[in-house]
């Protein structure tokens, strides 16, 4: 086939992944019967909050006929990523570094959690993005601190589970202190995984389970980073106070935690969607991390493998990646593993590929039109060399951006409303 059908084939994967994690579809499924007595307080939050308060509207008040005031809450989103609701109040917010907003969205959240009694249902929803949508700060630690440290840590190169393990011993909300704070009400938590492994205490930096990560686990991970954090932040990570509560805590008595969507969904979404158009699946796994340069390296060598044995398959994986920023460029992980692709690829015949975020953003300056993710096909270096650009130098200035946009090879989706991580296809067509 040639580029053009490739993309719109390795399009049609990506929409079929996003589609299986969409709330609309995951969601209504999961949502409980109302409590006999009391309200449905919905506490939402991350990139799907929007979809999610959308859809739980809906079904309660459309398809159950729920009376209104039985149902009340707040949901907190990025900025582009809102839904239109009648009884939760919808917030966009900064992200990955939190604003105001989110500041103000996780005050109410922790208002509403306070106000619920024995009787009540504390519904939360959470997806991809909570983290930084919900803004608590641990008594003593400035607001600017926390963003400071937020930016110091994405561009360190730390994984999500050592970022949110530092997110947790930060805050008033998180590593399971919105539980304490709706207790005695039923919490139950629907999820929308994007972490590697779905490990509930890391998803939005688990507000509503037990927390086995430690503030000592939260000081080795700056210092694994060299990351030099603000005073403020360095003796909050010293009081034994600011420690997480952990499991067994009488806290989690009357909490659940479900996952209604994981990235193996989505890709196994993928993958069908792969053989219905009489390609060969190769899974690469749900869960993969490391560097998105170091990876791609790993995937060219495989596709270059199977180009040799001139099959027809696509190799579809999944997780986040990270990237350690050296330059001052533009771009995501996505988009840096697909240059680094195109890099070790070298234009071979017969090999195509796409990287995006499933959210539907992958780095930018956190507008709901900042690119997804890359297109790689084996005329980009060519079309690279006839204007000028060597990716090699784009890769060494962290500029995946910079050199995919005059190509016109960035995938740009707007808000996907939904979040399970990276989403990659190389697919070999000899």
């Amino acid at each position: 086939m040639n580029p053009t059908q490739a993309r719109a084939l390795l399009r049609r994967l990506f929409d079929a992944a996003v589609a299986a994690a969409h709330p609309s579809r995951c969601l209504p499924a999961a949502l409980p019967p109302p409590p006999e007595r009391g309200r449905i307080i919905v506490l939402a939050a991350g990139k799907a909050a929007g979809a999610m308060a959308e859809t739980v509207e809906r079904h309660y008040l459309g398809a159950l006929g729920l009376s209104a005031e039985r149902l009340v809450g707040v949901a907190v989103t990025r900025r582009g990523y809102g839904r239109p609701t009648l009884r939760i109040e919808m917030i966009e917010a900064g992200h990955p570094v939190p604003d105001a907003a989110g500041l103000a969205a996780a005050g109410r959240a922790l208002a509403l959690a306070d106000s619920a009694t024995e009787h009540d249902l504390v519904l939360a929803l959470l997806s991809g993005g909570a983290s930084a949508n919900w803004v608590a700060p641990a008594p003593g630690v400035a607001f600017a601190d926390k963003q400071a440290l937020t930016r110091a840590l994405l561009a360190s190169g730390a994984t999500i589970h050592e970022i949110n393990t530092v997110r947790k011993h930060l805050s008033r909300i998180k590593g399971g202190r919105l539980a304490a704070r709706a207790a005695p009400a039923r919490v139950l938590t629907l999820a929308i995984s994007d972490v590697p492994g779905d490990d509930p205490s890391v998803i939005g930096s688990g507000p509503t389970v037990p927390d086995p990560s430690t503030l000592a686990d939260a000081r080795a991970a700056l210092a694994r980073h060299g990351i030099d954090a603000p005073a403020s932040i360095v003796a909050a990570l010293a009081e034994p106070k600011n420690e997480s509560p952990k499991p067994g805590d009488p806290a989690f008595a009357r909490t659940e935690f479900r996952l209604i969507a994981r990235p193996a969904d989505a890709l196994a979404a993928a993958a069908a969607a792969a053989r219905e158009l009489g390609l060969e699946p190769i899974s690469l796994g749900a869960d993969l991390e490391g560097e998105a340069r170091d990876v791609a390296a790993e995937h060219a060598a495989q596709a270059l493998a199977l180009a040799r044995e001139r099959r027809r398959a696509v190799l579809i994986s999944g997780g986040e990646l990270t990237v350690t920023i050296r330059g001052r460029g533009r771009g995501g992980p996505n988009q840096e593993y697909a240059l680094a692709l195109l890099h070790a690829l070298a234009g071979a015949p017969g090999i195509a590929a796409l990287a995006a975020d499933t959210d539907g953003t992958d780095g930018g300056a956190g507008a709901p039109d900042d690119p997804a993710g890359a297109f790689v096909d084996e005329t980009s270096p060519a079309r690279a060399r006839a204007l000028g650009l060597d990716p090699a130098r784009f890769l060494a200035d962290n500029d995946s951006t910079g050199f995919f946009e005059p190509l016109g090879d960035l995938l740009t989706t707007g808000p996907t409303c939904t979040n399970v991580n990276d989403f990659r296809a190389v697919l070999v067509d000899t």
